[in-house]
């Protein structure tokens, strides 16, 4: 008859040293889009076979981080999906918000494209790309956004904006907390500079925050 303590022991085994190479190779590719599985290996303490044990190859290796970067930004959408009745705020905690999970997962926007492709890319964001978009709508309706551009555009410029600023971080030209670049895209959409930086300043600010 089979121990379940230890059948539960090798699963949690299992599960953290999958977690040990997505950490590696989260870490690894960063620093060198060409890392082989061998150095992915060598930098989670294991031996190559154990990495195909848990991954058929580099493109099943870079979903697995994909994988985690979407249940990331589910998360993180979760926090700000209760719609703030002020858009500017609603905007400034939506990028608060997402920054870390770029930040954490800024490598992906090198290998996206070609590891992942266009498709699977665009399913990561849609849900990022639908929540910005019914923020600048309503912010536009409200009068606190500029409308010379339809939401659904507005909204893929400031992400292009964001994913920009992150490529900078990515190449060590530049270093943020989210604080400046939630700044930049409340600005983006029409926002007054004073207030943006005010109001980011106050988010930032540890404790309750009344808007």
């Amino acid at each position: 008859m089979t121990n379940p303590h230890v059948t539960g022991g090798a699963r949690r085994q299992t599960q953290l040293t999958r977690a040990r190479i997505l950490e590696a190779a989260r870490q690894e590719l960063g620093r060198d889009p060409d890392s082989s599985l061998t150095d992915i290996a060598e930098a989670a303490g294991v031996v190559r076979r154990t990495v195909y044990d848990h991954f058929a190859g580099r493109t099943a290796l870079v979903e697995g981080l994909a994988a985690e970067a979407a249940e990331a930004l589910r998360r993180a959408l979760a926090a700000v999906a209760v719609p703030d009745p002020d858009s500017v705020t609603a905007m400034a905690r939506f990028v608060l918000a997402l920054w870390p999970v770029g930040d954490r997962y800024r490598t992906l926007l090198r290998l996206g494209p070609q590891d992942l492709g266009p498709d699977r890319v665009n399913e990561i964001l849609a849900p990022a790309r639908d929540l910005a978009t019914a923020i600048i709508e309503r912010g536009q309706r409200q009068g606190v956004f500029h409308t010379s551009v339809p939401p659904e555009p507005l909204s893929r410029a400031v992400e292009g904006l964001l994913l920009a600023l992150l490529e900078c971080v990515n190449a060590e030209c530049w270093t943020d907390d989210g604080t400046h670049s939630a700044t930049a895209a409340l600005i983006a959409v029409g926002a007054d500079r004073d207030l943006a930086a005010a109001l980011i300043g106050e988010l930032r600010r540890p404790g309750p925050v009344n808007t």
